[in-house]
């Protein structure tokens, strides 16, 4: 038993974290729920997060925003733009927002 713990740590780094009470607090709390230690709480989290980035990456936070995303989006795409055939130049290209800066 020893000797498999003793391997298998010998493999982890060592690392010093500065945590809030609160997550101090957590962490105590769910190590000693899963019998467990905070170092494995850690690593546990940290695995599922890997597992999950992208996706939870992806999800919107703050559904209302979202919509109003969506929807200056489409309001973008719905507007005429300029004709692709020929070059656009800088000036052209800042117009409206200059216009909308000088309304204000």
């Amino acid at each position: 038993m020893y000797a498999t713990m003793y391997v298998s740590m010998s493999r982890m780094i060592r690392k010093q974290v500065y945590l809030e009470q609160r997550h101090d607090r957590l962490l105590k709390r769910r190590a000693r729920q899963g019998g467990v230690t905070e170092a494995e709480i850690i690593r546990e989290i940290l695995d599922q997060s890997e597992t999950a980035g992208p996706a939870r990456a992806s999800r919107v936070a703050d559904p209302e925003a979202g919509r109003k995303l969506l929807a200056f989006i489409r309001s973008l795409e719905a507007k005429p733009g300029p004709s692709r055939r020929g070059r656009l130049k800088r000036d052209s290209l800042y117009e409206d927002r200059i216009g909308r800066w000088t309304r204000s």
